[in-house]
């Protein structure tokens, strides 16, 4: 179980670190670097939250999600 957090802790500072690298370049619009800050926080949110929801299925003993179907 510890697999899946370190892969979203990796892809979650990679994400951010580009934001912040972006936000910081000179001869970038404003708006261009609020959007570069904005969208990657918005995916590590969605990937922390995707994670949550993984980490509470596996603690259910749902492992296997294809064999509902």
């Amino acid at each position: 179980m510890i697999a899946p957090v370190v892969i979203v802790a990796l892809i979650s500072i990679y994400y951010i670190a580009i934001g912040v690298i972006f936000a910081y370049m000179n001869g970038v619009p404003m708006l261009a670097k609020i959007i570069a800050l904005v969208v990657p926080a918005l995916l590590s949110g969605v990937a922390i939250t995707v994670l949550i929801q993984r980490i509470k299925e596996i603690k259910k003993g749902e492992d296997d999600d294809l064999s509902k179907y």
